[in-house]
């Protein structure tokens, strides 16, 4: 077991682990780290826990020191040298005449390097950009191009559901997402009912996914073929969440299809979720 410490970098962000050097450190106190960026003052979110020595990436490093008065002023002229930084850089954009839109600034603690991030819809050739900012600040420059996920977890906004984004109040990483699960939770495949304003699949289809997977598992799907008390038949419609199928007996053909519970019924070869060539291709964009 390995005591470790959990520090976050923004206000929703990745967890980084850091061994505390021998300090007891509570959620809420502020430490000064070396990371692969440079130093940085961090918020600790996780207090000292002990963790599986699998968890941890070796080396883990240790905390500089927990973060003084002077520290977090510091920090503090840092987040408003950014917004000073931003006004320069959107000029500098305008000045090269490059197709880019900037997003965010990121001073390390120590000014060793700035970091900035921005979107285009294809590779930008910045390098007389990154050569005239570094005249200005005389530190090391780091252009970043994000994507449109990452627009919208920097900027935030309000989604289709009316509440904040997911992604700029509680969600630390971006989770997986696919048109698959959208057709196993029978959401309609039409790309404003499924995607965020970010354009790109919801980011809420994960929540539920685990549930909707062990609904399927045991839950006939359409075009089964099942037994009844009434004969055997084809599954035409499940609803995973109520249990109910609606069952064309092969008896009457002709007639409406009779509703059964699941658990009333034997699977006797189950059906496929499918997802129509066209549709797919039409969608794949929305999982980049």
């Amino acid at each position: 077991m390995t005591e470790i410490i959990g520090v976050r970098f923004k206000d929703v962000g990745k967890i980084y682990y850091f061994s505390p050097a021998g300090n007891k450190i509570e959620c809420g106190s502020h430490v000064i780290v070396e990371t692969a960026r440079g130093v940085e003052c961090g918020e600790v979110v996780i207090a000292n826990r002990k963790v599986e020595d699998s968890k941890v990436v070796q080396p883990l490093k240790s905390i500089i020191r927990i973060a003084t008065e002077k520290d977090l002023e510091t920090q503090k002229k840092n987040r408003e040298k950014e917004q000073e930084i931003m006004k320069v850089f959107t000029q500098k954009i305008a000045d090269h005449k490059l197709d880019m839109k900037p997003i965010d600034i990121d001073c390390t603690f120590d000014g060793s390097k700035i970091l900035f991030y921005f979107t285009a819809e294809n590779r930008v050739d910045f390098r007389e950009l990154v050569k005239d900012l570094a005249s200005v600040y005389r530190t090391r420059i780091e252009l970043r191009q994000i994507g449109v996920r990452g627009e919208a977890k920097m900027l935030g906004g309000l989604g289709i559901c009316g509440r904040p984004f997911c992604c700029k109040t509680f969600l630390g990483e971006f989770q997986p997402v696919s048109i698959k699960m959208a057709k196993e939770q029978s959401l309609s495949l039409n790309p404003t009912k499924i995607s965020g304003t970010c354009g790109r699949l919801m980011c809420c289809l994960k929540y539920e996914q685990n549930c909707y997977e062990e609904l399927l598992a045991i839950t006939p799907k359409v075009g089964a073929l099942v037994e009844t008390a009434e004969g055997r038949g084809i599954v035409e419609d499940a609803n995973l969440l109520t249990g109910v199928l609606k069952v064309k007996l092969d008896k009457n053909p002709d007639a409406a299809a009779t509703a059964f519970k699941r658990e009333d019924v034997k699977l006797l070869k189950d059906g496929k979720i499918r997802i129509k060539k066209e549709e797919f291709q039409a969608l794949k964009g929305l999982e980049d």
